[in-house]
């Protein structure tokens, strides 16, 4: 018997529809291995009592909080973060083009994101408000006010160190897995299938925001989700959308930080800030914002192809 080195197979010779298969099935093994582990870590650490009120969501106790987070990172955070990493090194072998860590774009394309995020706001407000209006079923109603309250719970900063570190991981690296499954790996096993990228990113948008299972919340969620596909498309790089995501999420941990600390009197949860005025020069903003960051990608694209012919 010889050893033989485990080539992958190439992406070509894998239809992106198995590829699809493929990397769902790494994500679900990996968050099954990764509940399983935080389960027991949980049980070791504080007991069967604690394991228990956390898996019914009944935030009782700082033991509880903590093994929240714990099951947040290890059976979520972690997975969607390690698996793209292994679906693009070790299965298709195309790190560049699935997880596009390229920084070659222009950087003036992260503040323009920063504007587009912020002038955004009024317009999310706007969706949310409308999503929140349609007739759900009370369930999903239900469902959206215990998953709230964990969130809240998670969320509750009493020292500036608990604020950096929810910014760290709320913001920052839970922008970077999911970016890294959505914009990269999942974006582009569906350019690649449909042959169109428009239809690529609105399918990705629906499933980022569905996969956030919030009834309430699936619009503004699925707006996002479009932010973010046409920033990775737009730029061919994976950063600009990981920096709107991060901003997005960071957002909310410090303002949540000053409203806790009655810094500022404006709730976070209040959706009714703004008024009809500042939706309409939201929408112009941002779709003057938009089309700036694809003009500035479409001329550095221009600019790297003309540099190549005359190499």
């Amino acid at each position: 018997m010889t050893d033989t080195p485990f080539n992958p197979i190439p992406h070509r010779q894998i239809h992106p529809a198995l590829q699809f298969l493929i990397l769902i099935g790494l994500v679900i093994a990996a968050m099954i291995v990764g509940t399983i582990f935080s389960m027991a870590i949980i049980k070791l650490l504080w007991g069967s009592e604690v394991l228990a009120d956390t898996l019914q969501f009944k935030v009782s106790s700082v033991q509880t909080k903590n093994a929240l987070w714990l099951i947040q990172i290890v059976s979520t955070t972690l997975p969607l973060l390690v698996s793209p990493i292994f679906f693009s090194y070790i299965i298709v072998r195309e790190p560049e083009e699935y997880l596009k860590t390229t920084f070659r774009f222009p950087w003036i394309l992260i503040a323009i994101v920063f504007l587009t995020m912020f002038s955004a706001s009024p317009l999310m407000e706007y969706i949310s408000n409308f999503n929140q209006s349609l007739n759900l079923p009370q369930w999903m109603r239900d469902n959206e006010d215990q998953l709230s309250k964990v969130q809240d719970s998670m969320l509750e900063m009493k020292t500036f160190s608990k604020m950096i570190f929810n910014l760290f991981f709320v913001g920052l690296v839970t922008a970077l897995a999911e970016e890294f499954v959505f914009r990269g790996c999942l974006q582009t096993i569906f350019i690649r299938w449909m042959k169109n990228k428009h239809t690529a990113i609105w399918i990705i948008a629906i499933l980022f925001s569905a996969f956030h299972d919030e009834f309430l919340g699936f619009l503004p969620r699925l707006l996002l989700g479009l932010f973010f596909g046409y920033f990775t498309v737009w730029s061919g790089s994976i950063w600009p959308a990981v920096w709107a995501h991060f901003v997005n999420n960071g957002t909310v941990v410090v303002w949540s930080y000053l409203y806790q600390q009655k810094i500022t009197t404006i709730n976070p949860s209040n959706q009714h800030i703004f008024n009809n005025t500042w939706y309409i020069i939201s929408l112009i903003i941002t779709l003057f914002l938009l089309f700036i960051y694809r003009y500035i990608s479409n001329k550095r694209q221009i600019a790297d192809i003309d540099g190549e012919e005359l190499d």
